[in-house]
C-alpha cells in the first residue's frame, strides 16, 4: 500500500469543521504588505495577488480588490480595470515561472457557489498542465500538491516584478 503524506492538508480539514473567523484574509495580506507569511505576491493601488493557502494546484493565485466588497457590482471601474489587468499580468508571471499548458480561471460569487470567502470577491487563476489530472481526485477525493507552498511562493517572486495593474 502506498501511502500519500500531505500534512499541511490537516489545516484545510480543521479549518472547514470551524466556525470562520470574522477577520477577511484578504484585507489582512493587504495590511500586512508583500511577504511570505501571508503568501501576498503584489499590492497595488487598487488590487492584491497572492497564493490560495489551499490551493488546487501549484501556483493557485487569488486576485482581489484592495477594497473589501462583496461583489463585482460593488467595484468602480479603476478596480475592475485593475483586476483584469492583474490577471493578465498573473497569467504571464506563471508562465515564466512554471510554463502551464492552459488556466482555469474563475469566480465563486456566494456560499452556494462554492466561496469559501463570501465578503471580499476574488478571481482564482489555476495554472494547469497536460495530464495533471490522475485517479487521486475521482477515487480518493484528494488533491496532491508536489511541492510546498513557501517553494512555490519563492519562485514566483521571481517573475512578481511582471505584476501590474496598467497597460
Amino acid at each position: 500500500m502506498d501511502i500519500l503524506w500531505a500534512p499541511w492538508r490537516m489545516k484545510y480539514i480543521e479549518y472547514a469543521s470551524i466556525e470562520k473567523p470574522k477577520e477577511c484574509f484578504i484585507c489582512e495580506a493587504v495590511q500586512q504588505g508583500v511577504g511570505e507569511e501571508k503568501l501576498t505576491l503584489y499590492v497595488g493601488e487598487h488590487g492584491i495577488v497572492l497564493m490560495n493557502l489551499y490551493p488546487y494546484n501549484t501556483g493557485h493565485l487569488l486576485i482581489a480588490p484592495k477594497r473589501h466588497v462583496g461583489d463585482l457590482s460593488g467595484l468602480n471601474a479603476e478596480e475592475l480595470s485593475a483586476l483584469m489587468f492583474l490577471l493578465k499580468s498573473s497569467f504571464q508571471v506563471l508562465e515564466e515561472t512554471f510554463r502551464p499548458d492552459g488556466f482555469n480561471v474563475g469566480l465563486n460569487l456566494g456560499r452556494v457557489a462554492g466561496a469559501g470567502l463570501e465578503d471580499h470577491v476574488h478571481i482564482h487563476v489555476v495554472p494547469r498542465w497536460n495530464g495533471d489530472t490522475n485517479f487521486m481526485p475521482v477515487i480518493a477525493n484528494t488533491k496532491v500538491i508536489p511541492e510546498a507552498l513557501k517553494d512555490t511562493y519563492r519562485k514566483i517572486m521571481k517573475h512578481a516584478d511582471l505584476f501590474s495593474e496598467k497597460p
